[in-house]
């Protein structure tokens, strides 16, 4: 008979291992910035290349010399400021109050019904007992090359005072952002996405659960006799079994953000990306890999809680692509 072997796998820090509730993340913790502009931005993943960048690194064993660095590429149109959303704090938390919304595109009615009727101003909104000052934005889809029509609407915290906040969004709203407003080279990023979609998944890929012997009862690839896992005269939750893998909200701490390409015949490899296509829009290459199919939306804000690297990027002397 088989013996037990690693009935507990996996870790208990991502639970539920449920679908997330639609294709791009939700932020649900800002950063705070003295400077009013907004923390965040967002891109297409197009995919993958490396570079060989001069290492900046103060400590590294390869300072001075010319290292292969893999690099994530994320095109990045224009976001349009659609509206200022305001929040007062309550004995509920934060709570939003009214929104302030500008004349919208017929590209914004796919996603939601527009009003027809004149709204509220920015002026006719009193800042008293005001906590914040969010810019609500959605992407611009017809920019990029791949026949998406639907943009995605999202809030964007701004740095700074409510006093900083209602002049910039006075200023902003209705117009284009673009991500040199927003980002700058060398800058330290968190990443949230939502992974790739890997569907019903048994114990071992998903959790890691070691196979047993092939004269093991029952089942080999299953997480075997559970013991005291079972003292509760049910199943634990705990108990790794077959269920969702992938399409998950995840969030990748300071991606170091090593150049904002505006050039795009430096980006573009002969015939297109896999599964993308052709760049059209200014790009951000950050350094190592980010969760996601190609095409998705991925969300990027200023880091959180930054490590010590250099701020500023390092030179890149070479794009090589696979």
């Amino acid at each position: 008979m088989g013996q037990p072997n690693k009935p507990r796998s996996g870790s208990m820090q991502f639970w539920p291992r449920k679908r997330a509730r639609r294709i791009y993340a939700r932020i649900r913790s800002w950063p705070s910035q003295k400077e009013a502009k907004p923390l965040g931005f967002a891109g297409y993943k197009v995919g993958m290349c490396h570079a060989m960048v001069v290492d900046n690194r103060k400590n590294a064993l390869t300072k001075g010399e010319e290292i292969s660095v893999p690099l994530t590429i994320l095109e990045c149109p224009p976001l349009k400021v659609y509206g200022a959303r305001f929040y007062r704090k309550s004995i509920m938390g934060t709570q939003a109050i009214v929104d302030v919304t500008a004349k919208a595109d017929k590209e914004l009615a796919r996603k939601l019904p527009v009003q027809k009727k004149e709204g509220k101003k920015l002026e006719d909104i009193p800042l008293a007992g005001v906590e914040a000052i969010y810019a609500l934005v959605y992407t611009q889809p017809k920019l990029v090359g791949f026949g998406k029509k639907k943009p995605e609407l999202f809030e964007i915290a701004i740095g700074g005072n409510v006093e900083e906040q209602f002049a910039f969004m006075k200023e902003r709203l209705g117009k284009d952002l673009s991500v040199k407003e927003v980002l700058r080279e060398g800058a330290q990023l968190d990443v949230h996405a939502v992974t790739r979609g890997k569907g019903v998944q048994g114990p071992v890929k998903r959790f890691g659960v070691s196979i047993r012997q092939h004269k093991a009862e029952k089942t080999k690839r299953g997480p075997g006799s559970l013991g005291a896992w079972r003292g509760q005269g049910h199943m634990m939750y705990r108990v790794a079994h077959a269920g969702q893998m992938g399409f998950h909200t995840r969030t990748e701490y300071n991606k170091w953000l090593i150049k904002i390409e505006d050039d795009m015949q430096k980006i573009n490899r002969l015939g297109g990306f896999k599964h993308y296509g052709v760049v059209r829009n200014p790009c951000i290459l950050l350094k190592g890999s980010v969760g996601g199919a190609a095409k998705r939306l991925v969300r990027v804000l200023a880091a959180t809680r930054p490590t010590n690297l250099p701020h500023e990027a390092p030179q890149v002397q070479q794009l090589i692509f696979a």
